[in-house]
This record gives structure tokens, sequence and C-alpha cells, in this order.
């Protein structure tokens, strides 16, 4: 599997409106400097070469986006040789499982607060902070992202305390240097559809965003904008019902019984086969089959056309 170009930043929903106030509050120029966290180079956990180009966009990237590892697991191992082995694992499964040209994320988080250097010459770039290393770990929107992957699996639990603060303080050292404001802070499910980074973490991004806000001195608009709701197997409600009733109107044989079954998750596969979206886009597929999941990049191929993505998107959210 190749690395996943970009294509538009529409093609997930987001609006024309909301990219044009990228910049407007310029975070580097309303801010102090955010101290430069500890990262552990390519070098230090002793990184294969790439079997490719790394490819260096000419451009900042727009969002910064938080994942979880899910594997392997939430062990209680919290030191730096840990987390250089993991780093070495992850690098390994990229490339050898998922035929990448290296790591797929730029910067890995441990449950210990050490960070590493993904993809090579991610750091060397930041640091300049006026280009970005085009990762493999957003589907279609690698262009625009620097991915954070984080140790562990955070559906049900919560991250350690050194995991956070390490977070943050990556979070706002690379939002100082990319000029990015707090509400471009994203969980990989706002492009994919994909249970990452974990229902307890994801629902920790206001949190995060304000976080790392007071950390760089800037106020956080609030955001009222919902998102794409996430559905899986297993689901039930209206929402269900809903998708359910728009896969019929594009010709899917389900019922509108608003439980997420067999039928619905093999429409939504077929679906999403169908317009090439891509799966298995970061380290957390590598635990859980998210095959059928109904998501950011799904909703946009079956609500009707009748209304704007905010208007859906506000409705799913009150669903």
């Amino acid at each position: 599997m190749a690395d996943f170009d970009r294509r538009a930043l529409l093609k997930a929903g987001f609006t024309a409106t909301a990219v044009g106030t990228l910049g407007l509050t310029g975070v580097r120029t309303a801010a102090a400097a955010a101290a430069t966290p500890t990262i552990h180079s390519t070098a230090e956990w002793k990184a294969r070469a790439a079997t490719g180009a790394i490819v260096v966009e000419n451009h900042k990237p727009t969002y910064i986006v938080v994942h979880h590892t899910v594997d392997p697991g939430n062990v209680t191992d919290y030191s730096l040789a840990h987390a250089l082995q993991i780093s070495r694992d992850i690098q390994n499964f990229h490339m050898d499982t998922r035929g990448w040209i290296d790591t797929g994320q730029q910067f890995t988080n441990s449950r210990g607060g050490f960070i590493t250097e993904g993809r090579h010459r991610s750091l060397e770039i930041l640091r300049g902070g006026t280009q970005h290393v085009q990762g493999a770990n957003v589907g279609n929107h690698n262009s625009e992202c620097i991915g954070i992957e984080n140790e562990g699996l955070y559906s049900t639990v919560d991250v350690p305390v050194a995991l956070w603060n390490s977070l943050v303080g990556l979070v706002a050292y690379i939002a100082h240097q990319y000029d990015i404001t707090p509400e471009f802070i994203k969980g990989h499910r706002d492009f994919n559809s994909t249970e990452c980074c974990g229902q307890v973490l994801y629902d920790r991004l206001p949190e995060l965003r304000t976080a790392v806000g007071r950390v760089l001195g800037v106020s956080v608009a609030r955001s009222d904008v919902a998102e794409w709701p996430l559905l899986k197997p297993g689901d039930t409600g209206r929402r269900v019902q809903l998708a359910q009733q728009f896969l019929r109107a594009a010709g899917a044989d389900v019922p509108a019984d608003g439980v997420f079954g067999a039928s619905t998750k093999d429409a939504v596969a077929a679906l999403a086969a169908r317009a090439d979206l891509p799966r298995d886009t970061c380290t957390a597929a590598k635990a859980a089959d998210e095959t059928g999941f109904l998501g950011s990049d799904v909703w946009p191929l079956i609500v009707p056309a009748d209304r704007s993505t905010a208007a859906w998107r506000a409705d799913l959210s009150r669903a």
C-alpha cells in the first residue's frame, strides 16, 4: 500500500469558510514561544532507513492530528527504553505490513511521556517552521496534517498524566512553530472512519485545545461546529436509522430499523470501497477491524445535497 496523497479538504466536509480563516489569528505573533520539548530523533531509536524519498511539503500543515496506537496496549513500562522500542515496533509494522516507506506519523508520544521522532526528517523540518514532512497517518489528507501517535488504547480508559502533559507540550510547540491556532487540533476520526484516537481521548480534545491555548497565551475560540458522528457495527438509534435511510436512497439493500447490523456494515464497506476511501491509515488499525465504520469520509457520500455540510453535522449531532 502506498502512502496516501492528499485530496481536497472539502471531500472530508471542511468548509471553504473554515479553511479561509486559517492564519487570521497568528499564534506566533500573538503568543509567547512554547517551550521546546525533548524529542528523541530517529537516530536515537536506531530507525531503519526509509525505503523511498521523504516528501517535504513546501508549506505549513493546517491540522495537528491526535492518534492512539492501540498496540501494545496500556502497559506500565514508562521507561525511555520502552518508548524507543515502540518506535521501532511501529516502524517495522508500517514498513513490513502496511508497505509504507517509513513510519507513518511524524511523532510518537509514550505512556511515560517520552516523545520520539517518527518519520525521518520530521524533527529537522519542524524546527524550521515553514515546511512539514508528509506522513501516512491520515488518509487523503497527509499534505495538510501532522500526526502524533499516543501509545495506548483510549476507547474506555484515560491517558496517563505523563502522556497528557507531554502531549500538551508537544502540540503547543508544533502549534507555535507552524502558527496553528488551537481550533485546528483534531482527532484522526475527524478525517477518516476510524475509532482513533479512542473515545475517551477524543472527548478530551476540547480540553487539549484549551490547555495548548493556555501554554501559548492565546484565547481559544469556542467552537459549536459539530463533527460527523462515528457509527460502528452494533450501534443503535436514530443516527443509525438516518444512515440506513440514506444508504437505501443510494440503492443499498439495508433495513431502516436503527440497528447497525451485518447488512448495514456490508453496505458501508462496499460504498467505501467504490469511493476508494483509505483504510488502515494509522497504527490503531493493527489491533481492530474497522471495516464498515461510518464516519467523516462516508457521511458526505450519503447525505442528501439539499442542505450544507454544517447543517447536516448539526442535525446529526442532535439526532
